[in-house]
């Protein structure tokens, strides 16, 4: 159970980081961090694979990296349906 709460965490910082970085919301707050996180992480992996520090089972560059090309593509889709 720890392990899980742990990586909540961790996921919701990577997701937030993305975010901070490319200077672009992710909706849905906290929640919206968390899904970038993990979501960002497995798209990191799937590119760059595991390399770097690992914390909370996340390869932390990979997963950065995931994270802020997720942001930036969902930043641009809800751009283009507000248009």
């Amino acid at each position: 159970m720890m392990s899980f709460i742990w990586s909540l965490i961790i996921g919701g910082l990577i997701g937030w980081a993305a975010g901070a970085i490319t200077g672009k919301g992710v909706p849905f707050g906290i929640i919206g961090n968390i899904i970038a996180g993990f979501i960002g992480a497995n798209i990191g992996t799937w590119l760059l694979g595991s390399w770097g520090p690992s914390i909370g089972g996340f390869a932390i560059f990979p997963a950065l990296i995931g994270a802020i090309i997720l942001v930036l593509i969902v930043s641009l889709v809800l751009r283009a349906f507000r248009s």
